[in-house]
């Protein structure tokens, strides 16, 4: 399996403690990736990544096919050395960017055909394709390409999607030519009956990890906390799992003690570029006048070097100024607020203390911040954050109605962009 292997190195409660090899390296559990959408984490280098504490990112697969093409990334190298990062790197399957587009795309037993946002040409993704675009990048885990429906659905719709999941599950697997792995993505919406059929069938196709798939695409807040421990249940004690694209502080620390792995989300590097920092006591929206005079670092005990170097006023100033170094500091310092999360995690699962971890936590956040609302994309930011492609890039299983400010904005962008391209290139050719 391509020097890939996942050892459980210990249990707290639910919570898991784990470490998965591979040939480009190690990755403690329970790990968050940053997310990488275009072959870079915006804003920062791989060396910063490094410092941050991050031992594995994620990439896009829709964006890295379209530019600069997957030929273009395999012809300098792969992905590793095109965007000079050693560590192990996940691709998802490209699926939910060509589903989100339902008014651009046509979907299939084959695939989903879909319209790019960048020229309005045509394109057929099927689980063959993008088994060959994720081998050329050369990543070390590649994902399975599902079919992933909005909700509310229809519960045959849901069963549907199942079926066609599985199938295509075992095409990717027919298909896969390495260099890594593939994961399979567990579906079934809201049903745990559909749930459990959905894990059964892919388990007995053998994947060396499995994700949870088909949360936050609409359903209620708490839902999504119940299906994704539900579903973790369901997977192999002796595999990774995944939950994909969940990503508030809180939440993070839900779904460990749930039993979840791994985790990927845009959110501290999005909100960073919008000006909001996390703490251990919760954010901090670094424009507000308060912060005009602040000599203290964002958090005192932080190792960045954001918190190391400048004050509150500082990085209020850069932000206020539209300086760039503004967003690099800010992303600096939400990444490594992240990584050492899971970090201190990691240790409380190995001490056998990840209750009191529990406690110490959720204690220190604010007043009034919801303890077991459930998971999912942050409901109520302190600042209407302005959506983008990197939110949508790895929006896998989010909802458009779990933020005041949705990423469907950024959709309906994609959508008005492209319809605009070709009604012009349609006049041009009369």
């Amino acid at each position: 399996m391509g020097g890939f292997g996942f050892q459980l190195l210990g249990v707290d409660g639910r919570a898991r403690r784990g470490r998965l090899t591979t040939s480009r390296g190690e990755v403690e559990t329970p790990a968050f990736m940053p997310v990488g959408t275009a072959g870079a984490v915006k804003a920062v280098t791989p060396e910063e990544l490094r410092e941050c504490g991050a031992d594995i990112v994620l990439c896009n697969t829709y964006h890295l096919y379209l530019r600069p093409g997957h030929e273009v990334v395999a012809e300098l190298g792969g992905l590793h050395r095109f965007m000079s990062w050693d560590g192990p790197i996940l691709t998802d399957s490209g699926g939910f960017q060509a589903f989100s587009m339902a008014e651009l795309r046509e979907l299939d037993d084959r695939g989903v055909t879909f319209r790019s946002h960048l020229d309005g040409s045509m394109h057929l993704l099927t689980p063959a394709k993008s088994m060959e675009i994720q081998s050329a990048l050369g990543s070390d885990i590649a994902m399975v390409f599902d079919e992933c429906p909005a909700l509310p659905a229809p519960r045959e719709a849901v069963a549907e999607a199942v079926d066609r999941t599985t199938r295509w599950a075992r095409e990717c697997r027919e298909h896969y030519r390495g260099p890594g792995v593939v994961f399979g993505i567990v579906q079934g919406g809201t049903w745990p009956d559909l749930r459990e059929r959905s894990a059964r069938e892919l388990i007995d196709l053998d994947f060396p990890g499995y994700a949870v798939g088909g949360t936050n695409v609409g359903e209620p807040r708490e839902e999504i906390a119940r299906i994704a421990a539900l579903t973790a249940e369901m997977l192999p004690h002796d595999r990774p799992r995944y939950l994909m694209g969940i990503g508030r502080p809180e939440d993070l620390v839900d779904a460990v003690a749930a039993g979840v792995d791994m985790f990927d989300c845009v959110m501290p590097t999005r909100n960073a570029r919008n000006g909001t920092l996390f703490t251990s006591r919760g954010k901090i929206n670094i424009k507000q006048r308060r912060y005009l005079n602040d000599p203290r670092p964002v958090e005192e005990d932080c190792r960045c070097h954001a918190c190391r170097k400048y004050s509150r006023g500082y990085l209020r100033h850069l932000f206020l100024a539209r300086e760039i170094l503004g967003s690099r500091l800010n992303t600096i310092h939400n990444l490594t607020h992240y990584l050492d999360l899971m970090a201190r995690m990691r240790e409380a699962i190995s001490a056998g203390r990840f209750e009191a971890f529990l406690e110490g936590f959720r204690s220190a956040l604010p007043r009034g911040t919801p303890r077991r609302e459930g998971i999912g994309i942050d409901p109520a930011n302190d600042q209407p954050d302005a959506p983008c492609f990197e939110l949508l890039s790895r929006s896998r299983h989010r909802s458009p109605a779990s933020s005041p400010v949705s990423c469907m904005t950024t959709m309906w962008g994609w959508r008005r962009r492209a319809t605009a391209l070709a009604s012009r290139r349609k006049r041009s050719t009369k």
